[in-house]
């Protein structure tokens, strides 16, 4: 039994294993920090609601759909349960949704930015020898690719992410509001549009070019 356990911690991947540490840690972080921001914009703007249901935390307990996290590591992306927003609390409804949606993509941006200066300090001050250091070093890089591909995936405009509530606002109220009330068929168009790959090079290649310009800005 002993040689046999003996085996199985020789062979096993413990590489695979670490990666997959490093991407559970990254998609938690910028799935909360995504919702979280969601809810500061809306507090911000007049709207109680998520502080008042406790989404203005960190804990990604208060944030994790299992389903939209399942998603994110089969189909390469995923989602967190909304944060809940009451327009009506906002003095302009479209302009306060429009910033309020805004909010959880430029938290990734902000978020892929603070990993990557933290990556760029470690490599720095404390060059990654150890095994360690070099973990870190790796999870901070994932981190900041998976942020930067959160921020832009939710910035096309397509219901219910966060770049269609930026392009709604510029319509009229009526167009706007018709719109919103069918938003929720708009994932059954976002599936479709993820299984059939469409758009995938392109979304690739902006996360590539988002990438390399922070590597290039702290390295």
């Amino acid at each position: 039994m002993l040689g046999y356990l003996q085996t199985f911690v020789e062979q096993f991947n413990w590489g695979a294993l670490s990666s997959a540490v490093q991407r559970i840690v990254g998609v938690i972080l910028c799935l909360s920090v995504h919702e979280t921001c969601h809810g500061l914009a809306a507090l911000a703007l007049g709207d109680p609601t998520a502080k008042r249901m406790h989404r203005l935390s960190l804990n990604p307990l208060h944030h994790i759909d299992w389903l939209g996290l399942a998603a994110m590591f089969i189909a390469g992306f995923g989602w967190a349960k909304p944060v809940p927003v009451d327009m009506r609390y906002f003095k302009h409804p479209k302009s306060g949704m429009a910033l309020t949606a805004l909010a959880g993509p430029v938290s990734n941006f902000l978020l892929a930015l603070a990993a990557m200066g933290g990556a760029a300090l470690l490599y720095r001050y404390a060059p990654p020898v150890s095994a360690f250091a070099l973990w870190c070093f790796d999870c901070l890089l994932m981190t900041a690719i998976l942020s930067i591909g959160l921020g832009l995936f939710n910035l096309i405009p397509i219901p219910p992410l966060d770049g269609s509530k930026v392009l709604f606002a510029l319509l009229p109220e009526r167009a706007y509001y018709t719109l919103m009330r069918y938003e929720r068929y708009g994932m059954l168009v976002l599936l479709l549009l993820v299984w059939l790959g469409v758009g995938d090079g392109l979304l690739s290649r902006g996360i590539q070019a988002v990438y390399m310009a922070m590597v290039g800005l702290f390295f």
